[in-house]
């Protein structure tokens, strides 16, 4: 009796700690995260992802999208964003194919490195609206 109530209750923990995984994945999803005081947010691996992110897009005005020459998304991309001046705001990496964050109406020059491979762009950002900038790589 003892050995059949350890067993289910073995199996209740495997049980709940499997149901672990994905949530905390799903929590760390979409997140809003601030460097430099410029406020950032991540992600886009799924549909379920791009969605979220979809939603929270109105609060930012600078979208940057990652993916291969082939149209195949790309993540663990280092995103650095300097000012007119050449001040970097903002160094961090991506965690999946959508980069979106909120920068002051201005000028800036945005850096996007993925597998050594450095693209530089220079963008103008305004108060409102939400400005979209495509990265693509060549495959290796």
């Amino acid at each position: 009796m003892k050995s059949q109530l350890f067993a289910y209750g073995f199996a209740a923990i495997l049980l709940g700690s499997a149901s672990l995984g994905p949530v905390a994945s799903a929590a760390s999803d979409g997140v809003v995260q601030t460097a430099g005081g410029v406020s950032y947010v991540s992600g886009g691996i799924g549909t379920d992802s791009r969605d979220r992110l979809s939603s929270q897009a109105r609060d930012f005005n600078l979208k940057l999208v990652f993916a291969s020459k082939s149209g195949e998304y790309v993540s663990g991309v280092q995103v650095v964003i300097a000012n007119a001046a050449g001040k970097t705001l903002l160094d961090a990496t991506s965690e999946g194919p959508w980069f979106l964050t909120r920068l002051p109406a201005g000028n800036y020059q945005v850096a996007a490195t993925f597998a050594g491979n450095a693209i530089k762009r220079q963008v103008a950002v305004g108060a409102a609206g939400l400005r979209t900038i495509d990265f693509r790589w060549a495959a290796e």
